[in-house]
């Protein structure tokens, strides 16, 4: 996209990044039950993006966890947030686009999110009847992309 450039996020990022997120979203969302399946675990390296302007600033961010549904492998793709200055110029839109086509070159046949089914569904999101997210997660707002073919159950934290 003309005018960013995307990195890998590097742990030098990371508090950039968390401000990015804090600006984004209500407080208190480490609260929600995605987190708790975040809690201990590493995100999945090479799918976690940095888009940053001209002058080096962060202007938006995406990140992947591993999960387990039901036994299969599966991405929780999340949070992903452009700065309010930012959107609307298809940013978001491109950090979703190149890191799906990220996770699958490097192997991963489904992804899920928990979010807007109008605003994903241009990106092949569709809604999970058969996958559970711990509560008190809408069961409307339970998506996946990819081959969800028999993946059925909860949503559990990667071992």
């Amino acid at each position: 996209m003309i005018g960013y450039g995307l990195s890998e996020e590097r742990a030098e990022d990371r508090w950039e990044v968390e401000a990015l997120y804090d600006s984004c979203f209500a407080p208190g969302r480490e609260a929600l039950s995605s987190y708790r399946l975040r809690d201990d675990v590493a995100p999945v390296a090479g799918l976690c993006l940095v888009a940053r302007d001209s002058l080096g600033i962060v202007a938006g961010a995406i990140r992947y966890w591993p999960v387990r549904v039901g036994g299969a492998e599966a991405l929780l793709l999340g949070p992903v947030a452009v700065h309010a200055t930012r959107q609307g110029e298809g940013l978001g839109a491109w950090l979703i686009t190149e890191s799906l086509e990220r996770s699958w070159a490097l192997g991963w046949t489904r992804v899920m999110l928990v979010g807007d089914a109008p605003y994903y569904a241009r990106f092949g999101f569709e809604k999970l009847g058969a996958v559970v997210m711990p509560p008190p997660t809408n069961p409307e707002r339970v998506l996946g992309v990819g081959d969800w073919g028999g993946v059925a159950g909860d949503v559990e934290k990667w071992a």
